[in-house]
């Protein structure tokens, strides 16, 4: 029901591409053509296809405004590092060209039509449950989409959708498989275990200075300090400029006098359908003497709602009695928008011919825009204006700050010209600085250029963000120093500490291990250290230390009664030493709904497991080429 949209954008397209290819063939000839496509600036093509640096970037932008959605209200665009969400992006779009490129070849496809529906079901782009044109449009703007961006992405997922639909819907786990898991999941086990602390051992473990400097000597080459900046800067911030503004009352009424001018109450209309489609199982005729059966049956006293939900065969619009929400021009096709605005209230046209079929129309209701008075618009009005003077401000602003700061062998007179504050910052590294502009990526990326490094020159205008500009430079470089073994030596002295107690605790529990598995009772084994006994362990027990309750489950089942000793590092580097002593498999007893659901969960995850092989048998077998 799109149709539209993709028509008028095509038309539109058309005519200047063609516009171009006449302008090049009379200025630079045929082979303007034939070099510019000799070389193309794809960043990366896969099998022979390409991926254009349109794509690349639209989808390195989406995944940009999409960070920065999850990051809140005061997200920081300079926290974001571009270069890798590119490289992240890219190798995304190469692996959906890889699976894109294997669903073409398998035949796979989706209808333009099946697009429409999709959209105009989205409960994103509806109003009171019917699709609004408004609210679709608005919603895409919001994520960075035209309308044909978003048919094409949608496209794509679809296509590739149904591969991966058919793997996870067509696996099945086998009763013997479904049995086995069942038991490995409810399976529980009998344990004992001690905990050696690391700390424990570090507070009787004993460096001494000649190991310190030994250990020193070993890894001096590599105990660089990194290349430090210290810097200042004067930082022109957009709001800071609006307490000087003023809007005078002569400016709020030629802004609304220009409102006036420009206002066009669009008409929208509350329109229904219903839907006769023409296919191969049934022909143009046939669907038109149905279509003309329905038209007499509604003059007839028939309801319009009730047949459309029982005969239309549009299955989108059928369940709301035909109801495709309140429009306006631009959305549908032609030859059904003409007629919709030939309509009154309550009015069914003829039957019209589209390219899906036949429609028989009604709407149900029109709706115009009413013009906002001046009081309701004043204050909009005048942030509106006073939004307009500061950028105006703040654009002059930045050309004088450009043009002074170039010029400029320090910031003393762009500071003095522009009435701006010289920020001097504490020496920092490349991972940033304690400050907001110091922590700034595009401020450090450009402080730690050698030309404000080397030229000691001001940096050009860096923007933080849409209203603050910053221009730096390096007061003082603090170049990579090999350290002092005074400035290391507690560090390096702890390192060994724990390195000690740590290759002293791995001993101790290997033996302990060993005696345990030699036959040694566990309270002589554990010593000083309090053992614990747990009976019926499960896979989801959350009173002993994770790495306690996976590695009783990775041990083999003891055989003959005889318990099974090993060891384990905990998180905080101590030492567990586990004692499994029997491993119980309860009788298994489904319900009926417990096998189809298990059954279900289990297909599914098989089928999950198949398709990401698939993925990495198509995108290792691809060829692939990065530019």
């Amino acid at each position: 029901m799109l149709q539209s949209i993709r028509d008028n954008s095509q038309s539109i397209v058309a005519k200047v591409i063609v516009g171009l290819i006449i302008v090049t063939f009379a200025l630079f000839g045929v082979e303007s053509l034939v070099s510019l496509t000799s070389e193309s600036d794809a960043p990366a093509t896969v099998n022979g296809e390409e991926i254009s640096s349109q794509e690349l970037y639209q989808a390195t932008e989406l995944q940009r405004r999409q960070l920065l959605s999850q990051m809140g209200e005061n997200a920081d665009p300079a926290l974001l590092d571009d270069g890798l969400i590119s490289s992240m992006v890219l190798d995304s779009l190469i692996e959906q060209k890889s699976l894109l490129l294997a669903a073409e070849d398998k035949n796979l496809m989706i209808s333009d039509r099946m697009i429409d529906q999709m959209i105009v079901n989205t409960a994103d782009f509806q109003v009171d449950g019917q699709f609004n044109r408004n609210q679709f449009e608005a919603s895409l703007r919001s994520a960075g989409f035209t309308p044909l961006m978003y048919r094409d992405l949608l496209r794509k997922e679809r296509v590739i959708e149904q591969e991966r639909n058919a793997y996870q819907l067509s696996a099945f786990a086998v009763p013997q498989e479904l049995e086995r898991i069942v038991a490995l999941d409810r399976q529980t086990r009998d344990m004992s275990y001690f905990l050696l602390p690391l700390t424990d051992v570090m507070a009787q473990v004993n460096v001494s200075e000649d190991e310190v400097k030994s250990e020193y000597e070993a890894e001096r080459s590599s105990l660089m300090t990194q290349e430090q900046v210290a810097v200042e800067y004067i930082l022109l911030n957009k709001n800071d400029l609006r307490d000087d503004v003023d809007v005078s009352d002569d400016e709020l009424k030629a802004q609304y006098d220009q409102y006036l001018a420009s206002f066009q109450a669009e008409e929208e209309r509350d329109v229904a359908h219903i839907l006769i489609e023409v296919t191969a199982e049934q022909d143009d005729t046939t669907a038109l003497s149905k279509v003309m059966a329905l038209q007499a049956r509604i003059k007839a006293g028939e309801s319009f709602e009730t047949l459309a939900k029982s005969e239309s065969d549009d299955v989108g619009s059928a369940s709301s009695g035909g109801g495709l929400g309140v429009n306006g021009k631009g959305v549908f096709s032609e030859p059904f928008e003409r007629s919709m605005y030939e309509l009154s209230v309550n009015e069914v046209s003829e039957p019209v011919r589209t390219e899906f079929g036949y429609h028989l129309i009604k709407v149900s209701g029109i709706s115009k825009e009413e013009v906002s008075s001046f009081a309701e618009l004043k204050y909009d009005l005048a942030d509106e204006i006073l939004d307009q003077k500061v950028e105006a401000i703040y654009v002059e602003r930045l050309e004088q700050m450009a043009d002074i700061t170039f010029s400029a062998g320090d910031l003393v007179e762009p500071s003095e010209a522009l009435g701006l504050v010289i920020v001097s910052s504490d020496p920092f590294d490349r991972a940033g600085g304690n400050a907001d502009v110091t922590r700034n990526a595009k401020v450090i990326s450009a402080v730690f250029s050698s030309d404000l490094i080397q030229e000691k020159v001001n940096s050009p205008l860096i923007e933080l963000d849409k209203e603050r500009t910053v221009v730096a430079r390096v007061k003082t470089y603090f170049e990579p120093r090999e350290q002092t073994f005074e400035e290391v030596s507690s560090e390096l002295k702890q390192q060994l500490v724990q390195q000690k107690a740590s290759d002293l605790l791995e001993s101790k529990a290997k033996d302990a291990v060993a005696q345990l598995n030699a036959g040694e009772s566990l309270d002589r084994v554990a010593a000083n250290a309090k053992a614990e006994t747990k009976v019926a362990v499960s896979r989801s027990t959350s009173d002993i230390p994770l790495e306690v309750r996976n590695l009783a489950f990775s041990l083999a089942k003891p055989i003959d009664g005889k318990a099974v000793a090993s060891r384990a590092v905990l998180n905080d580097g101590g030492m567990a030493v586990v004692l499994l002593t029997s491993v119980n498999t309860p009788e298994i007893t489904l319900s009926e709904e417990e096998v189809q659901s298990m059954a279900g969960f289990l297909g599914t995850r098989f089928g999950q497991q198949e398709y990401q092989a698939l993925v990495s048998q198509l995108k290792s077998s691809a060829e692939v080429e990065k530019r």
